[in-house]
């Protein structure tokens, strides 16, 4: 809730309508999240944290192929979260914070999970880098804040993934 908060009006929305949004009174926000870029900070690890998680989930419900490039659209929501988030996550850098601690070795690691399955599906090349991936992935995302056509993202990831692919 705090989350599209920040997305929705910046990093200034006041803990009062924070605290009506999530049903709680303002103390409890207060005594959890003592300065606001705590919270901010939080709230942005709480994205990442749901990235990371969906790639287990993915694999566990799906298909390797299937999981790898739904995660793919799930990366690129997260990252337009991230870019929805800027001024707030200012605030938490210009306040001494780093919310993007271990953020590229968590996603390299989820990747690399991705790739791992697919490649034990002969799906993807095994020689893939799953930092190659990461910076791929955001490099569309960060594209795809400015692109106001979901389906030419869709149709960019799909390119992504063919070049993913295991070769005959």
């Amino acid at each position: 809730m705090a989350l599209r908060l920040f997305v929705e009006r910046g990093p200034d929305v006041p803990f009062t309508e924070i605290a009506k949004e999530a049903g709680v009174g303002v103390g409890t926000v207060y005594r959890h999240f003592p300065a606001r870029e705590d919270l901010i900070e939080a709230a942005y690890r709480s994205e990442l944290d749901a990235v990371c998680a969906a790639a287990g989930e993915l694999l566990a419900e799906m298909p390797p192929a299937d999981a790898l490039r739904v995660w793919m659209d799930r990366f690129v929501d997260y990252w337009a979260t991230k870019i929805g988030l800027t001024d707030a996550i200012r605030a938490v850098v210009a306040a001494g914070g780093n919310p993007f601690a271990q953020s590229r070795e968590r996603l390299d690691d989820v990747v690399g999970e991705l790739l791992s399955a697919t490649a034990a599906a002969g799906v993807t090349r095994p020689e893939v880098d799953p930092d190659d991936v990461v910076v791929s992935l955001s490099g569309i995302a960060m594209v795809a804040g400015v692109l106001e056509e979901r389906e030419q993202v869709g149709r960019v990831l799909d390119l992504l993934y063919e070049g993913l692919r295991a070769r005959p």
